[in-house]
């Protein structure tokens, strides 16, 4: 099995990697690696290691997809997006949250993962210091580290619910901070800032003049209070969301993000030099994605059933300490009982009861070693299949 933690230094014959380069492995990627070889040699795999709806795209989707191949129309679009596919989003925020954002603030984009390279190439000069909770989600850091930029930690807990506090931002803002990374529901825990945390964090990042970048992917995605948007506090907050959770379209590698008038023109010309535009073929089927409720709708309903089934039948394998699940579709639970090294523990889950995980140190190199990270989007009998299997699973047993 490849090593799931790379050196940072690699030779290319006479040739060496750049410094920008030297960032760490996105891990969970190597499990989903390691996962299909042993699917490779006959063994089934239950994948609850990457973040990725068992659900299909829309039937809407896939129709307008397949009417753009029939059309043979597919060319470049403009760098910014479709004008209707802009205009469609903008429509998502006054249904969903009944806010007015002009079609002009919206930037499609090749997946959220573009959406924060061009965010942070337009927010933050190299040097820049960003904050970024901890656990997070782990290309936060390295897509700034590898543009140059200063990835600030801050650790998060049970006694904040596993999110930034604006006690924190105040304190890392007097020694400079030029941004501040947040999600909520957030990836790996899966908790949100409770009502009111959001705004406070605005006020904070405001008084401090420290740009706020809110991870929105997950919206659509909660299970007992509704999410909130940066927007409905801040016309400056930079929005990132995707078709990929909500919308099940992870393979189509389309997104968007929510900007500033000043910052429209120079994200524009950062898309024009390095991604010319989107995908036409997956703001195509963006587009038709929204007429999906229904279908999104019962989507969402599997991973409620999926969430309530783990975390009634997890205790029973002795998995007892999991973070609260309020949103996306994630447990991130506390193994510490049973392990002190969680790449260990999740290559012997692997292998042993063939469930593919992703260890915490992915989320949080410091306190990761305790935690793995359970995703519970796919199927319900996928999610009763892994319950029973770790259930039975020796490695769980306690010592009498």
């Amino acid at each position: 099995m490849k090593a799931l933690q790379d050196p940072l230094e690699a030779r290319l014959g006479h040739l060496r990697a750049s410094q920008r380069s030297a960032v760490p492995s996105f891990i969970v990627m190597d499990v989903m690696e390691a996962a299909a070889a042993r699917e490779a040699l006959g063994h089934h795999v239950i994948h609850m290691e990457v973040g990725q709806p068992g659900t299909p795209a829309p039937r809407a989707a896939l129709e307008a997809a397949k009417r753009a191949l029939d059309c043979d129309t597919l060319g470049y679009t403009v760098a910014l997006g479709l004008p209707a596919l802009r205009s469609r989003i903008a429509g998502h925020y006054r249904e969903r949250y009944g806010l007015d954002v002009p079609p002009e603030r919206i930037v499609v984009t090749t997946g959220s993962s573009a959406g924060f390279v061009l965010a942070f190439l337009a927010l933050f000069d190299p040097g820049a210091k960003v904050a970024l909770p901890s656990p997070g989600y782990p290309c936060y850091r390295h897509i700034l580290t590898a543009l140059g930029q200063s990835p600030v930690l801050l650790a998060t807990d049970a006694a904040s619910r596993w999110m930034p506090t604006a006690e924190q931002i105040d304190a890392v803002a007097r020694e400079g901070l030029a941004g501040l990374v947040i999600a909520s529901p957030a990836n790996p825990t899966g908790t949100m800032l409770e009502s009111g945390r959001l705004a406070e964090i605005v006020a904070a990042c405001q008084r401090r003049d420290v740009a706020l970048v809110s991870d929105e992917i997950y919206h659509g995605l909660t299970y007992e209070l509704p999410e909130e948007t940066a927007l409905a506090h801040s016309g400056e907050a930079i929005v990132v969301n995707s078709f990929s959770k909500y919308f099940s379209m992870t393979g189509w590698r389309v997104g968007w993000l929510v900007v500033p008038q000043a910052l429209v023109r120079p994200i524009e010309r950062l898309a024009q030099n390095l991604y010319i535009s989107p995908p036409a073929i997956a703001q195509v089927a963006a587009l038709g994605a929204f007429e999906g409720t229904d279908e999104l709708a019962a989507n969402k309903a599997v991973y409620a059933e999926n969430r309530a089934l783990l975390l009634s039948e997890l205790p029973k394998a002795g998995l007892e300490r999991i973070v609260p699940a309020d949103g996306a579709f994630y447990l991130y639970v506390d193994v510490s009982e049973f392990s002190s090294d969680s790449i260990a523990f999740t290559q012997e889950m692997l292998g042993e009861v063939g469930i593919a995980a992703t260890p915490g140190v992915d989320f949080d190199a410091a306190r990761g070693k305790r935690y793995v990270r359970l995703c519970y989007a796919g199927t319900t009998a996928h999610m009763a299949e892994a319950a029973r299997r770790l259930q039975g699973w020796k490695r769980l047993r306690r010592s009498p």
